[in-house]
């Protein structure tokens, strides 16, 4: 059975003591009495601490073995949870694999979605004036660079089909106009066939020009040959005469905007 540190210091003393008992030099009675009484007092003090120890070790087995079968139950249960939530754990590290998955394709469509936004940035000023302006708030929002992405798709989907209806239709209208020749902005009837090109005429001086988009923007050209085109195709659009093929000068140039520049 171990024994404590302090029951062999105990035992210690009680064999020096000893040896001092036994020695041959004649002692006092009085020391000799003492001495006595000393060891009595050890001897008790020693089967005191044997009694403590035996007790604190029965105690220490039965709180150890106690521990152990609880160890043993939380095991039992850890792993019957383990098993019990195998099929999750699975379950979870799928939708973990299928959530980055979709934060790689969400960053890629943001990032085709400001390649898109920028493209149709450089795309405006090649429109015809008209529909520039009516999709002008659309434009500025999408400069914001901080819009976000839900917002911004939904801007530029509102941009490319009122660019593709006013591609597919005939478009009249007066407008105000700074068109070639001309130091000032002037009221002009304008007739735009879809985005390709457009004429507008001076009624008053009998003037007209062609409109198209070129390398940096949307451009009027004064073209005198296209005035009496350019108004009968105006009568005709408002019903104010009948239908009929009308010969007006054209120039169209095929013209992109830059590219957007790629995403790193």
């Amino acid at each position: 059975m171990p024994t404590s540190p302090r029951l062999r210091r105990s035992a210690a003393a009680l064999l020096l003591l000893s040896f001092t008992v036994c020695a041959p030099a004649a002692e006092p009675l009085e020391e000799i009495d003492r001495l006595a009484r000393d060891w009595v007092n050890l001897r008790t003090e020693t089967a005191r601490l044997e009694t403590g120890w035996q007790t604190d070790q029965t105690l220490l087995a039965s709180t150890i073995a106690a521990l152990q079968e609880r160890s043993a139950t939380l095991e039992e249960k850890r792993d019957l949870l383990r098993a019990q939530t195998a099929r999750e754990r699975e379950e979870i590290d799928m939708l973990r694999a299928k959530n980055k998955s979709a934060v790689a394709d969400l960053a890629a469509s943001e990032a085709r979605l400001r390649a898109l936004t920028t493209r149709l940035l450089a795309l405006r000023p090649s429109l015809p004036p008209r529909l520039s302006d009516a999709l002008e708030m659309a434009f500025r929002s999408l400069s914001n660079s901080a819009l976000p992405a839900s917002e911004r798709l939904q801007l530029v989907m509102t941009a490319l089909n009122r660019c593709a209806q006013f591609n597919r239709q005939i478009t009249v209208g007066d407008e105000v106009l700074t068109v070639e020749g001309e130091s000032a902005p002037k009221a002009l009837e304008v007739i735009y066939w879809g985005l390709s090109h457009g004429y507008a005429i001076d009624r008053s001086t009998r003037q007209a020009w062609l409109g198209r988009p070129e390398t940096g923007g949307w451009r009027w050209h004064r073209s005198p040959d296209a005035f009496a085109g350019a108004a009968q195709l105006i009568a005709i659009a408002h019903d104010k005469a009948d239908p009929v093929l009308v010969a007006v000068p054209a120039q169209i140039t095929r013209t992109l905007p830059p590219p957007a520049p790629s995403s790193p």
